[in-house]
């Protein structure tokens, strides 16, 4: 006898019931994965603001605590050698691929701006910076004549670090922070800014390249045999003067520079004596102390000129 029950087909109600349950439970886990969700992004949110306030207090915070800083004992942005910080080097440096003739030219004996015992001292103002050719070949040409001068108490030699070659050094500023490293050799260790402005000219990294880092820059200033290797360390690898190399580059454009009435900076390898740019052969000592002499002549014997006595004039007799 046939049935037509099927008992192994669930029925409608039940079926209907499970597939709510299913629904509902799929619903609930998206509810929760949804609230996850924006539980994360709000922490992650959160955290976000936090941290950028966080950075942005920081910021204001170093600008407004930490002040612009000065160097010391630098009067019109510049390092006057003393006598007693000056060792004449043993010989001229020879520049790099330079003829035995022009090496000879170098060491050939040149006039001495001294030689007339009363005369005062001839100021010369050098501007360098540290990644110009030309202030390079300068000091390789005349640091020997220059250093004997300064210990005879013949001239008074300031050098002014400056910065124009900035952008010249695949982004580092290596001009940027090489000033500011002179600056900081002249300010904890003076009598070590001679030595270490005559290395970092001598041996000068190319322009277009990096430069030497900060590190390395603190490495040449111990070299050198700095005073207080440990605050010219730090001051040279936190940039201390930077802001100042910058200020000064600007004060040197703008003028008018020391013991001149209008003159501006107007290269990166600039000598001034007596207020005089000097305009010969970077690489030529004897035309530089010829002109180092003749400018002392004229400030000697302009100084000494003497006052024109007017002549008696005859008084009138009177008649009798």
């Amino acid at each position: 006898m046939s049935s037509d029950e099927t008992p192994n087909v669930p029925a409608a109600r039940n079926s209907r019931d499970a597939v709510r349950e299913k629904a509902q439970q799929v619903h609930a886990q998206q509810s929760r994965a949804r609230l996850v969700r924006r539980i994360l992004i709000g922490l992650v949110a959160i955290v976000a603001v936090g941290a950028l306030g966080a950075a942005v207090t920081y910021a204001v915070g170093s600008s407004i605590s930490k002040p612009q800083l000065s160097p010391r004992g630098m009067a019109g942005d510049g390092v006057t050698v003393s006598q007693a910080a000056v060792t004449p080097p043993a010989a001229a440096t020879p520049a790099p691929g330079s003829t035995p003739a022009e090496t000879a030219k170098e060491a050939t004996p040149t006039p001495d701006p001294s030689a007339s015992p009363d005369a005062a001292a001839t100021d010369i103002h050098i501007y360098v910076d540290y990644l110009s050719a030309g202030a390079a070949e300068f000091e390789r040409a005349n640091a020997r004549q220059l250093a004997g001068w300064i210990s005879e108490g013949a001239v008074n030699v300031t050098y002014h670090p400056i910065a124009l070659l900035t952008a010249s050094s695949n982004g580092t500023k290596y001009s940027l922070r090489a000033a500011s490293a002179a600056a900081c050799v002249a300010t904890y260790s003076p009598d070590s800014f001679y030595d270490y402005n005559h290395e970092l000219l001598t041996d000068q990294p190319k322009v277009d390249t990096d430069g030497r880092t900060d590190m390395q820059l603190a490495d040449l200033a111990v070299a050198v045999g700095v005073s207080d290797a440990k605050k010219v360390r730090s001051c040279i690898e936190k940039e201390d003067f930077v802001s100042w190399a910058k200020d000064a580059t600007a004060r040197a454009l703008e003028g008018p520079l020391p013991g001149t009435d209008d003159m501006k900076l107007n290269n990166e390898a600039l000598i001034l004596v007596g207020g005089k740019a000097y305009v010969g052969a970077l690489d030529d000592p004897a035309e530089f102390s010829q002109f180092v002499l003749t400018t002392a002549s004229d400030e000697y014997y302009g100084s000494t000129q003497p006052t024109p006595t007017p002549a008696p004039t005859a008084s009138a007799t009177p008649e009798s």
